[in-house]
C-alpha cells in the first residue's frame, strides 16, 4: 500500500495542547465496523457502551521523566588551544537536551541528543542545577543523533540498580511530551503534565511516551466497569519512539518498526485466553496493548502466553487480528503507523470517513485528544 493512502488534512487547531478538564470528560466516537456507522458519546459512558463479560486489556507501563537538560563538560574545561574564536568556543556553552529512549543496562541508556553532531565518544555531560546531580559519559554513537550514555552520580559513583537511577531521574527529568504539544518558550512541561500524561493505573516504569488511550480512565469509570460485569487485565508494553517515527517508505510494507519490550503476567494471559474460549470480547485499550497481544499470539500458535518479549510487529491493512475483537484508541496523526494499525482493524475507508466526521465535529486529536471505540 502507498503512504499517501493514509494521508488526511489535520487542522492545527484540532491537535489538543492540554488534557480535557477531567479524564473521563473526553469525547468518544463509537465506530461500528459491521454497520459502517458511528455515534458521538463521552468517555464516561463507556460502561454503557460495552457488554457484560467484555475484557478490557490495559497497558500499565509508566512514562519516565525521560527528557533531560544538561551542559557539556567543556563549560568548565580549560580553554581550547589556539587563537580565541568565539564561534569555536560558543558551542561548549549551549544547553544539551537528552531524550532517553531505551535502557540497555543499569544506568546505561540509548538516547537522542541535541545538538549532538560535535559530541564525541568519551565526552561527559552534566545534569542538574544549580548543583549537578548526574553525569553521563558518551559511550557510543549511532545514527541521527542517537548516543549510548553511561550515567553515574555527580561524584562519579556508579548506580547500584536501575531503581536507584530512576529515583535520581525523577528529581531532574521532564515529561517527554510529543513535539506537537507546545509549551511556553524555555518550558519543557507543566505541572499538569506530570499527572495527566500518565494513566491512573501506571505501574511499570519504562515508557518514553504515554499509552494515550488509557489516559481517559478515571477511578469512577473503572469502578462502574466492574459493577457492570466488565473485566480488566493489565499487561505492559514499554512505549518507545519507534512507534511514533515517521513513515518514509512510499510502500508502507518497507517501513522498519523498532522493537518494543512487553510483559504479560500469567493471570493476564489466563484472563485473555479464557475470555476467548468463552466467546467474550477482548478489547485492547490502545494500539500498544493490541500490538503486545497480537505479537504474543503470533509467537505462540494463536494463544496469548505469559512471559516477556520484544515485538517489531507492524500491523497494516490486509493483516488479520487473532486476539482482539474491539479497540479503544485515540485519533492518530496522518501517515503514522498508529493510523495504519487502526485502518487494519476497521478498514481504511471507514477509518478515514470516521476521522473526517471527527474533524468536522470538533473532536480533539493526538495524545491529549479524544478517543474512539471500534467494535
Amino acid at each position: 500500500m502507498r503512504l499517501q493512502e493514509f494521508d488526511y488534512e489535520l487542522p492545527p487547531e484540532r491537535i489538543a495542547q492540554h488534557p480535557s478538564p477531567e479524564r473521563d470528560s473526553a469525547r468518544l466516537l463509537l465506530l461500528d465496523r459491521a454497520r459502517a456507522e458511528w455515534s458521538d458519546h463521552r468517555f464516561r459512558e463507556l460502561p454503557q457502551l460495552l457488554r457484560r463479560g467484555d475484557l478490557l486489556v490495559l497497558n500499565d507501563s509508566r512514562v519516565l521523566p525521560a527528557r533531560l537538560f544538561g551542559r557539556r563538560e567543556g563549560v568548565h574545561a580549560q580553554p581550547l588551544p589556539g587563537p580565541r574564536n568565539p564561534a569555536r568556543h560558543d558551542y561548549l556553552k549551549r544547553r544539551i537536551e537528552v531524550l532517553l529512549t531505551r535502557a540497555l543496562d543499569t544506568g546505561v541508556w540509548q538516547a537522542l541528543v541535541r545538538p549532538g553532531r560535535k559530541l564525541a565518544t568519551g565526552e561527559r555531560l552534566w545534569f542538574g542545577a544549580p548543583a549537578p546531580l548526574l553525569q553521563a559519559e558518551i559511550a557510543g554513537r549511532g545514527a541521527m543523533g542517537e548516543r549510548t550514555l553511561r550515567f553515574s552520580h555527580a561524584d562519579g559513583r556508579p548506580f547500584r540498580s536501575q531503581e536507584e537511577f530512576l529515583a535520581a531521574l525523577e528529581q531532574i527529568g521532564h515529561v517527554p511530551l510529543p513535539p506537537y504539544i507546545h509549551r511556553a518558550p524555555g518550558k519543557a512541561d507543566r505541572a499538569e503534565d506530570r499527572e495527566r500524561y500518565q494513566t491512573i493505573f501506571a505501574r511499570e516504569p519504562g515508557s518514553v511516551a504515554a499509552p494515550t488511550a488509557g489516559l481517559h480512565f478515571s477511578h469512577d469509570v473503572l469502578a462502574r466497569l466492574a459493577e457492570a460485569g466488565i473485566e480488566t487485565a493489565r499487561i505492559t508494553l514499554e512505549v518507545g519512539l519507534g512507534t511514533f517515527q515517521p513513515v518514509r517508505a512510499e510502500k508502507i510494507e518497507n517501513h522498519p518498526m523498532h522493537a518494543e519490550r512487553y510483559r504479560i503476567a500469567p493471570e493476564a494471559a489466563a484472563a485473555v485466553n479464557q475470555a476467548r474460549q468463552a466467546g467474550r470480547r477482548v478489547i485492547a485499550v490502545g494500539t500498544t496493548s493490541a500490538r503486545a497481544l497480537e505479537a504474543s499470539a503470533r509467537a505462540h500458535d494463536g494463544a496469548v502466553a505469559a512471559g516477556a518479549g520484544e515485538t517489531d510487529l507492524f500491523l497494516y491493512p490486509g493483516q488479520r487480528f487473532q486476539v482482539i475483537q474491539a479497540l479503544l484508541t485515540n485519533f492518530h496523526a496522518p501517515r503514522s503507523t498508529l493510523l495504519m494499525l487502526v485502518a487494519a482493524f476497521a478498514g481504511l475507508e471507514l477509518t478515514l470517513s470516521a476521522y473526517h466526521h471527527a474533524i468536522a465535529s470538533g473532536y480533539r486529536f493526538l495524545s491529549y485528544g479524544d478517543c474512539m471505540l471500534i467494535v
